[in-house]
């Protein structure tokens, strides 16, 4: 059979059955026995809801609220405007290329599936442990680092309220993280639709919040707002990287690019959950699209309002609050205001928190169901009662609850954020790479499509990974000190070392990629059906 009749066929299988406009939920189950597996999940996330979960698990307003740092360390104002408008349009060729990937085989198992199906023969199985390890490492690290984020947030709210006079250990701020772990677990272990109906919730707060806290730093900064000129222009190398033998110019481009690890707007969550959406070929690309395109847009917005707002990137630096943008609330709207927006912002980060939860949960129970992971036959056992796999919930909240040591350095939990994102880009860009390469003539296109543009995009995409690896690799000032050291290729490596001896010593032997789980019969019989 050709290439264009396969994909004649399932685009009729998968896309109009029976008169549909939008796939009924046994065409997705059929699909999804095509592509090897069983269905074990309900189909409860709806297109709305399923958007609100992509776009919630990025968090706007607690996204910036955590990285702000970054762009004040490297540009100021300019940092904050340019930092993160610039990389947006790179991170959109991403996100278009993971869309077209998900739409054509909507599973769980996501970015190592597509790997494993893309790569050369010989090579598909080594791919696809590859990438399945970089996810894991970059999901369960970033709900570490989500959460402690909120733990931050937390004490800094303790900070504020009390005047300075209590600051909160480091090891009370990891006993905040577990609890919030702890409550993230009970979340996320709750019946698909409960979590599908949440979302909505947690879009409405996430949004709100934004919007509020725009308006608050426009609003109540008054007459101390910067000029429109300084807000878009003032640049300010606060990084350290300067050299009297190389021109400034060359430092400050230098240190302006390093702004650009700041805009983390891409996720493949609505890949990760896509055996429990209705009309997944579809439902998914749209949400990871629209997810990242609205937060780049309120993040953009946010960042200009943090630019009018900031009269002093200096003073905001030298804050003793754990968190800049605490300082810069405090300064513009007073203690009561900083404490009533400050509060619905911890909201917004447990929320992101609770939804990368289960995100990371789906991706650990489909490596799994590959057996793929330690124990495998527990973490991709799905609860009776609940439909969900609570078991990878619960490992996830553990693995979380080990990386959050690392907070009793400051250095190890910078390094730790950088390691989730340097983890998770690694795994975005392989499939896509192997797309534009050995990929080229397998993919069946789903619902949504890059046609030719897919070689163009492609090809962007990875170059742009490429480059942001590097970038996240780099400690944030020229002298770097055990203090200030980026450690992030210390974890990274000694994951990928970890992974490398697993596959030469034996998970060559035993690992084949994808595992079908379902009988060719029973995927026969359901085709029939339709």
């Amino acid at each position: 059979m050709s290439i264009s009749e396969k994909q004649a066929e399932v685009s009729v299988n998968t896309a109009s059955i029976k008169g549909y406009s939008t796939p009924p939920r046994n065409a997705d189950d059929t699909l999804l026995a095509e592509l090897g597996y069983k269905a074990e999940f309900k189909r409860e996330f709806s297109m709305i809801e399923t958007i609100a979960f992509a776009f919630s698990i990025m968090g706007v307003v607690a996204s910036v609220t955590s990285t702000f740092s970054f762009p004040l360390v490297s540009g100021g104002h300019v940092g904050m405007v340019w930092g993160w408008l610039i990389p947006c349009f790179f991170v959109m060729a991403v996100a278009s290329s993971m869309a077209e990937l998900v739409s054509s085989m909507p599973t769980s198992a996501g970015l190592y599936y597509f790997s494993a199906k893309l790569a050369p023969q010989k090579y598909s199985a080594l791919a696809s442990w590859i990438t399945g390890w970089a996810n894991i490492t970059g999901q369960v690290t970033l709900v570490c680092s989500i959460d402690f984020t909120c733990a931050q947030m937390i004490t800094t709210a303790i900070a504020v309220g009390s005047d300075g006079a209590t600051i909160v250990s480091s090891g009370a701020t990891y006993g905040i993280l577990l609890a919030i772990l702890f409550a993230h677990g009970l979340v996320c272990s709750a019946a698909t639709n409960v979590l599908a109906r949440l979302n909505l919730f947690y879009v409405i707060v996430n949004i709100g919040t934004t919007i509020a806290a725009i308006i608050a730093l426009l609003v109540c900064s008054g007459d101390n707002k910067v000029s429109t000129k300084d807000a878009f222009t003032m640049f300010e190398n606060n990084t350290g990287w300067s050299d009297r033998h190389v021109p400034t110019m060359c430092t400050d481009g230098w240190a302006f690019l390093l702004a650009f690890t700041a805009p983390i707007t891409l996720d493949d969550s609505a890949a990760h959950i896509s055996e429990e959406v209705a009309g997944a070929q579809r439902t998914a690309p749209v949400a990871i699209l629209v997810g990242v395109f609205g937060t780049q847009v309120l993040g953009w917005l946010l960042f200009i309002a943090c630019s009018f707002a900031t009269a002093s990137v200096t003073n905001l630096l030298t804050s003793t609050l754990p968190l800049p943008m605490g300082q810069l609330f405090l300064d513009v709207l007073g203690k009561r205001g900083m404490l009533a927006i400050w509060s619905f912002i911890i909201v917004v980060q447990f929320v992101t928190g609770a939804a990368q939860g289960v995100d990371a949960s789906r991706v650990i129970f489909a490596f799994a169901r590959d057996n793929a992971l330690p124990g495998s036959h527990w973490w991709k056992r799905v609860n009776r009662r609940t439909q969900t796999p609570v078991n990878a919930v619960w490992l996830v909240m553990a693995g979380a609850a080990v990386c959050g040591l690392l907070g009793f350095s400051s250095a190890a939990l910078s390094s730790l954020a950088g390691a989730s994102v340097i983890g998770l880009y690694v795994s975005y860009a392989t499939p896509i790479f192997l797309r534009i390469t050995s990929g080229r003539n397998k993919l069946v296109p789903g619902t949504f499509s890059l046609g030719r543009w897919y070689m163009p995009i492609g090809i962007i995409a990875v170059a742009w990974v490429l480059f942001i690896v590097v970038l996240l690799f780099f400690p944030s000032t020229q002298t770097a000190t055990p203090v200030g050291m980026n450690y992030a290729v210390v974890i990274i490596m000694g994951v990928f070392v970890f992974a490398s001896i697993s596959w030469v010593v034996s998970a060559h032997k035993w690992f084949h990629g994808p595992i079908k789980n379902i009988d060719d019969s029973i995927s026969s019989l359901e085709g029939k059906e339709l």
